[in-house]
């Protein structure tokens, strides 16, 4: 095994006790021996003895070096764009407007659907190699824009492939409780079934590490989440949710009750739904209480 010296760089450590952000050492050294660090610091305290041992020497040229990024959150693998809705947004429409409208998830669905494999494979790859140019080694793709088996295999599918095609660790996230289709409109429990029916046959073929699901007034009920929950937990899979998006659903509490890896957006998390999640406020103004306005915030949170 080849040791490198790396030299003309910052290295941030991310140490809890150290004196500088992130552990931030300037004019660092760093030794690596094929794919374990074996000392970092400052260049003037490298002992010469390792010094000695190292067959080759880079010059970082001023860069900063970090441990590798995690993504934990992307919806990477889809078809088409939403260009127009960003004018629409900028044009005062909400993010629930445009849902309803037929935009949004919904239009994704469509060209996801309408996408070859090769094509979304293609697509998508380019996505994640900006990610990996920009130091994330760990990713994870959530599927969600299929909404029925066929669909969302493929896009767990595409995930896996582009997994063990790039130097990057991709755990894959199963969304199928995203949206509820065309076909299943004015049915979302009939949907939340075939969700169900989905979720079992992906886990076999070993397309699926999580479950998700967007718990909102446009998405489905906190009563039809905890159906999906339940399930997953049955399959021993992890679940996460997308909550408090657009309005105070209770989702936190409920991911809390099922031990969620995560659970994302909560622009309109109340005190109670933090104080169930174990969450830390730390802003200078309170969160609104349920019913209340809210703080200022983003209006309609990000795009799904």
């Amino acid at each position: 095994m080849t040791t490198q010296l790396w030299t003309g760089c910052a290295v941030a450590t991310l140490q809890p006790a150290a004196a500088s952000p992130y552990g931030l050492i300037e004019d660092a050294a760093l030794v690596l021996d094929a794919d374990r660090v074996l000392w970092v610091g400052p260049q003037s305290e490298l002992p010469t003895e390792l010094r000695a041992r190292c067959q080759q020497q880079q010059d970082a040229g001023g860069a900063l070096i970090t441990p590798g990024l995690i993504d934990c959150h992307t919806h990477l693998v889809y078809a088409g764009d939403r260009a127009r809705e960003f004018e629409l947004r900028l044009n005062g429409a909400t993010y629930e407007e445009i849902a309803r409208s037929g935009g949004g998830i919904a239009s994704t669905v469509r060209a996801t659907r309408a996408a070859s494999v090769e094509a979304l494979q293609a697509q998508s790859r380019v996505r994640l190699q900006a990610l990996v140019a920009q130091g994330v080694t760990t990713v994870e793709i959530k599927s969600g824009y299929g909404l029925a088996l066929e669909s969302e295999r493929q896009m767990l599918q595409v995930a896996r492939a582009l997994g063990r095609e790039l130097p990057v660790s991709v755990c894959t996230t199963f969304l199928g409780a995203h949206a509820v289709p065309p076909e299943f409109a004015g049915r979302s429990d009939d949907y939340v079934d075939a969700v169900l029916a989905m979720l079992p046959q992906l886990h076999a073929e070993g397309l699926v590490d999580a479950v998700d699901a967007f718990c909102e007034g446009i998405g489905f009920s906190p009563a039809q989440t905890r159906r999906v929950f339940a399930a997953a937990k049955a399959l021993g899979l992890p679940v996460k949710l997308h909550a408090e998006q657009l309005s105070d659903s209770g989702g936190a509490a409920l991911a809390a009750g099922f031990q969620a890896l995560s659970c994302d957006h909560l622009e309109w998390l109340s005190e109670e739904g933090a104080a169930a999640g174990g969450l830390l406020f730390l802003a200078r103004d309170p969160p609104a209480a349920a019913g209340a306005a809210a703080p200022a915030r983003r209006p309609d949170g990000d795009c799904h």
